[in-house]
């Protein structure tokens, strides 16, 4: 924990917040999208081009780094900031999502390195994990000095505690003890912290607890009480969008307004929505940007998911942008029909240009919030964007 707070709210508009987060390298407005630079890279673009398009933070994966090129020699390379030439500041997870998701068979899309059903786990116990690397098939192990060591050597600024990432099938009693090991973790991590981590660099622990209320309350509670700059909400959330954002209201329940919170992995449009308004601060998520690289664009259209799948036939001959209120390069130059080209032939230029309105299509739309919150009209505002009213109107 460090010696200063390093967020400030300031303004709220119920029990939306906005504020900023002093990090350091630099300050990150929010309400904000976190986009992912994974594998030390938001795929697809230069780290300049990220910045140019508004963004103040990226997420780099622990567990990816963590396997290639490896953290000591990101270390001897100056850290994360300088390797991928990002100057602004970096949150880098724990780890414990991509191992965990080994053992259950659950890997998001956006990280398969293996065919569906197998199992790189070799064991989990109070220590940490054992797995083969998706690289080479070596055993690494992982557990909470591990990835607090290797977030050091990245030089992130915000660190986030090692845990056990419950999935959504399994029983009551399991969570709980997954839960508790999660809290020993974290107090393992603190305590590697305290003698090795760098002195500006801020931690969040990760509320667990699945799908039970009075667990998530005790996580929270716990997580909350401890020596953390912030809070992350990870795990399962839940089936179905109603379920998600009751499990986000329990947790937000029992933290105190002073501390960050931040929401693991969320970043449908309406999801951020109603996380906003519930008084979460940041997100990450792989969609924006998996999305743009198969061809599918974010646009103001509730009824299709806020999708548009550009390599469908009916934009071969569709002579308009995507959005024409949209100020992104693939919106300004081109046309659907280019695009679905593009992205049908596989060509990587269709990648970066959708990805590039998807990147600005959230940047847009955290901004709109953030104003709407500032300015007092959060409910209103949110109505709109539900609407498919928003972003790029205020």
């Amino acid at each position: 924990m460090l010696d200063r707070p390093i967020f400030e709210i300031d303004a709220r508009t119920g029990r939306a917040r906005a504020g900023v987060l002093r990090l350091e390298h630099g300050e990150v407005r929010t309400p904000a999208f976190v986009p992912l630079a994974s594998t030390g890279t938001v795929k697809g673009l230069h780290s300049a081009e990220v910045a140019a398009l508004g963004y103040e933070m990226v997420l780099g994966n622990t567990f990816h780094l963590f396997i290639q090129p490896g953290h000591e020699q990101i270390a001897r390379l100056s850290g994360l900031h300088e390797f991928m030439s990002w100057r602004r500041p970096i949150i880098t997870d724990s780890g414990g999502f991509q191992v965990f998701s080994m053992g259950h068979g659950s890997v998001a899309e956006e990280i398969k390195r293996r065919r569906p059903g197998e199992s790189r786990i070799l064991s989990i116990d109070e220590e940490g994990v054992r797995f083969r690397s998706y690289l080479d098939g070596s055993e690494r192990f992982m557990g909470p000095e591990t990835s607090m060591e290797i977030q050091a050597a990245l030089g992130s600024d915000i660190a986030l505690a090692f845990d056990e990432c419950t999935p959504f099938h399994v029983d009551r009693d399991y969570t709980a003890r997954s839960t508790q090991r999660t809290h020993r973790w974290l107090d393992r991590c603190i305590s590697w912290r305290e003698r090795h981590a760098p002195g500006w660099q801020a931690f969040f622990g990760i509320v667990q607890g699945g799908v039970y209320e009075d667990l998530r309350l005790e996580s929270a509670e716990r997580i909350a009480g401890s020596r953390v700059d912030g809070v992350a909400v990870g795990g399962s959330l839940g089936q179905e969008k109603a379920q998600m954002r009751e499990v986000v209201e329990w947790t937000l329940r029992a933290l105190p307004e002073q501390l960050p919170r931040h929401l693991l992995g969320i970043g449908d449009v309406d999801d951020i929505v109603h996380a906003v308004g519930a008084g979460i601060d940041t997100f990450d998520c792989a969609t924006p940007t998996r999305l743009g690289r198969h061809g599918t664009a974010l646009v103001q259209d509730p009824e299709s998911r806020w999708r548009m799948d550009l390599t469908r036939p009916p934009y071969r001959e569709d002579a308009r942008p995507i959005d024409e209120r949209c100020p992104c390069p693939a919106c300004r130059e081109h046309t659907r029909a280019y695009l679905h080209y593009l992205a049908r032939a596989n060509e990587i230029t269709a990648a970066r240009l959708v990805t590039l309105h998807n990147l600005t299509f959230m940047k847009l739309l955290m901004d709109g919030l953030r104003a709407a919150i500032v300015e007092g009209r959060y409910e209103e505002h949110a109505r709109r964007v539900l609407a498919g009213e928003a972003p790029y109107e205020r």
